[in-house]
């Protein structure tokens, strides 16, 4: 035999393995999984006895919808390669699904743990809905059902509200870089809610609303958002981070509108309520009026001058009758003094063989006078003036 290089081997077991091993449908655990900054994947595939490695290129790695990541089982579909520079071959992976489950409910759970874990369903961050929106965005397509349904309901609940059609693909692969694009357009017009919406599908026809850049812009929006997409049953990602989840397009406007009918109503009891209360207002106001005319009309001053007239005639009798009684006590004391003088009077009071001593008019006894003392000796008839000539003692 004649020896051939190395090169020349490796070329021949590239030739024999690429052309037998066109088409591999395997089973495995990936493991060392590694994400290039070229957009290329490489990584093993390993069951408990062994291990081959694997690469899928750029562009089949942007078809996937979920992350590989380690210890995840999948079933991959390649063809077999071989470097022939290192003697090495490889799985060359075009097609890669989830063991167990589909590659769309994998991608779905993985982005809603990521979001999750940052924080982007949050209740605590969710922007409340304004009670009276004067206008609202709804990014969807103009030609959807889920259009029409959310107009009718609009005009029948709240015909006062703007509704602003931003026509929107919302479905299929440039759906979602669509919507987050309109939703930061719709988030710089100044309305006061978005709703993000459409009708119902399978879980491929909604996928839109499932991928991370949607969940992002709904996130970074500064005005409330709405999510309104599929059926009651269908729960999407966008449907976690909006402010509200409405369970269709049609309960969307429900649940943001209120009802015309039930304002009016309102109203109508305010105004029932407002009346009654200004009645009673009205009554109780006319009562103090009435307590206040009153009261003036007791202390006005014609009150005052016939009230003062009464008493001054009421005073002046009074003082009339006391004036008379103190009067007839006067009267009554006069004729007592009169007739006390007149019973101290020496005249009287002197009995017969007695008489009384005056000096300088005022009684005195005889011992209280010297000898060439004037004196007077006064009885009921007589009046005599003396001199004492001499005193002696009894």
């Amino acid at each position: 035999m004649t020896p051939i290089t190395v090169s020349e081997l490796n070329n021949q077991i590239k030739s024999i393995l690429e052309s037998t091993f066109i088409n591999v449908l395997v089973s495995g655990e990936v493991s060392r999984v590694t994400y290039h900054s070229s957009g290329h994947l490489y990584f093993t595939l390993k069951d408990k006895d062994s291990a081959i490695s694997c690469v899928m290129f750029r562009g089949n790695n942007q078809k996937l919808k979920f992350r590989v990541e380690e210890g995840l089982k999948v079933i991959i579909n390649g063809t077999i390669s071989v470097y022939t520079p290192r003697g090495s071959y490889q799985i060359n992976c075009f097609t890669m699904e989830p063991e167990g489950s589909g590659a769309l409910a994998l991608a779905y759970e993985q982005l809603k743990k990521k979001l999750e874990k940052k924080g982007y369903f949050d209740k605590n961050i969710k922007k409340p809905m304004p009670k009276f929106p004067d206008s609202i965005a709804v990014i969807t397509s103009k030609t959807g059902a889920a259009l029409q349904d959310m107009l009718r309901v609009a005009k029948k609940r709240w015909p006062l509200a703007k509704i602003i059609l931003i026509d929107t693909l919302v479905q299929g692969d440039s759906a979602a870089s669509m919507i987050a694009k309109n939703i930061k357009v719709a988030d710089s017009l100044g309305v006061d809610i978005i709703v993000i919406s459409r009708g119902g599908g399978s879980l491929e026809d909604l996928w839109a609303f499932n991928e991370e850049i949607v969940a992002c812009a709904i996130y970074e929006a500064k005005t409330p958002i709405v999510s309104a997409v599929g059926h009651e049953i269908d729960f999407l990602i966008s449907d976690f981070v909006s402010d509200l989840r409405a369970p269709t397009p049609s309960a969307a406007i429900e649940m943001i509108l209120p009802d015309i009918n039930e304002i009016l109503l309102y109203i109508d009891t305010l105004f029932d309520n407002y009346f009654a209360t200004m009645q009673r207002i009205l009554h109780k106001k006319a009562q103090e009026i009435a307590h206040l005319k009153f009261a003036y009309k007791q202390n006005s001053i014609s009150s005052k001058i016939s009230l003062f007239g009464k008493e001054i005639k009421s005073l002046k009798e009074r003082f009339d009758m006391s004036f008379d009684i103190m009067l007839q006590r006067k009267k009554e004391l006069l004729q007592t003094i009169e007739i006390g003088l007149k019973n101290s009077d020496p005249k009287k009071r002197v009995k017969f063989g007695f008489a009384q001593v005056l000096k300088d008019s005022k009684p005195i006894s005889l011992d209280k006078l010297d000898v060439a003392d004037r004196f007077k000796i006064i009885d009921a008839k007589i009046e005599i003036e003396a001199e004492v000539i001499s005193k002696d003692s009894l």
